[in-house]
């Protein structure tokens, strides 16, 4: 996966001279530039080799190949020359390696969704329900969203650019939630694996939201602001202490706890939700990371490399006790890892990915995600890092988001329709 730095991702090609044009019409960061049409290319009078460069930038970034980006612009081939080398001529004029080559080719490996696509908003299956605490806003689960999903966008509607083939979209089937997946109310985890053919226990989940009370007034520093190009890579002077509940006074939050902002399987997954902001954006829901552990190299590795929404520091670690009941979640590399099927596969599949990694930092602290409505609405969902890395359902996260739009849409009605 390629980094969410404008800088990194437009490179020093043709779209470099025109990133204060993409930033005044509203271009600013990755993942809403490469969702571009041809009729948004052509409002802002890119040329021919600047609508080239975007696709090969956009091919490779989801292909986690963006070394080779600034080689095969250079080429001026167009994407499609470009697929139609053989893997000699893609070793020997662009240096690429053959694993790499591989995944180039390969049409039929799935491109990273476009995140205003139906299937990003696929239907999760039907929960368990359970009770919740009062503070939960959800006191019953409405049926569903429309599949298609319908939040107001504030661009036309999206139109593939790419000449590639269409293959390389990612079939629906890839955003269903897995069978064995654990629904209670509105607190989710993954099933617990047997470990050691049944003779290591995985440690408890709570079965209950946790209260906004536990996580309203802790006090967190902003490390990072949302990133937008050109600016400072990490705030350059301590930003005082704050109250949590700043961060969704205005408007809704998603809560990504991380273990560690080194950890492959953190890093995969901070990437694979940011990777969804113009979804997030549409719906009016802003996208935090929290960390237990402030090593300052590690922020700066971590964003907006692998995540451009704010980071904050949680000295307390009172999130993460929240997501344990009241207590931090651990877990031993032992038993939770080398022991656990389920842990070795997550890592395996953030592995596959290609993100580099290193294991620097206290790693045993499971996380896991918060979305939380505006003011003091509540918590609306709660998951579980039960197995190491993990992953919240993006079905169930945006299905989760809608309903607080709907929501929100429905009271701000009932509130212009009292007022005439």
């Amino acid at each position: 996966m390629g980094s969410f730095s404008m800088e990194d991702f437009v490179g020093n090609g043709a779209l470099k001279a025109i990133t204060s044009k993409l930033m005044e019409d509203g271009w600013d960061d990755v993942p809403t530039l490469k969702l571009m049409n041809a009729e948004d290319m052509n409002s802002l009078n890119m040329t021919q080799e600047q609508k080239d460069a975007l696709e090969i930038r956009s091919y490779l970034h989801d292909r986690a190949l963006m070394q080779y980006a600034d080689h095969m612009e250079a080429s001026r081939k167009c994407l499609p020359e470009l697929l139609n080398l053989s893997m000699g001529d893609l070793s020997t004029h662009f240096g690429m390696k053959r694993g790499h080559v591989v995944r180039f080719m390969d049409r039929t490996t799935p491109r990273a969704v476009d995140p205003l696509s139906a299937s990003a908003y696929l239907t999760p299956r039907k929960r368990t329900s359970g009770p919740l605490r009062n503070n939960s806003i959800y006191k019953t689960r409405p049926s569903s969203i429309n599949s298609r999903g319908s939040p107001s966008m504030t661009r036309s509607s999206v139109k593939p650019s790419v000449a590639y083939d269409i293959s390389i979209e990612q079939p629906m089937a890839d955003f269903k939630i897995k069978d064995g997946h654990v629904f209670k109310g509105i607190v989710a985890s993954l099933p617990a694996e047997p470990r050691a053919c049944g003779c290591v226990q995985p440690p408890p989940v709570v079965d209950n939201v946790a209260p906004l009370s536990a996580i309203e007034n802790v006090s967190v520093q902003k490390l990072t602001p949302e990133y937008k190009v050109g600016m400072e890579r990490l705030v350059k002077s301590k930003t005082p202490p704050m109250k949590a509940s700043e961060l969704w006074r205005d408007k809704p939050a998603i809560l990504l706890c991380l273990r560690r902002p080194g950890c492959i399987m953190c890093r995969a997954e901070a990437h694979q939700l940011y990777s969804r902001k113009p979804i997030f954006d549409a719906i009016g829901v802003q996208l935090f990371a929290v960390i237990h552990e402030h090593i300052e190299p590690e922020v700066k590795d971590f964003w907006p490399r692998y995540w451009g929404g704010g980071v904050v520091y949680d000295r307390g670690m009172e999130f993460f006790k929240a997501l344990g009941g009241g207590k931090l979640l651990k877990d031993k590399f032992i038993s939770g890892f080398l022991l656990n099927p389920q842990a070795i596969a997550n890592y395996k599949k953030a592995k596959a990915t290609g993100l580099e990694h290193n294991f620097k930092g206290e790693g045993e602290i499971k996380g896991g995600l918060f979305i939380v409505g505006r003011g003091k609405t509540g918590i609306a969902y709660q998951f579980i890092e039960r197995n190491f890395g993990d992953w919240a359902p993006l079905p169930e996260v945006l299905d989760i988001c809608n309903q607080l739009q709907n929501q929100q849409n429905q009271s701000e009605s009932v509130k212009l329709s009292q007022k005439d």
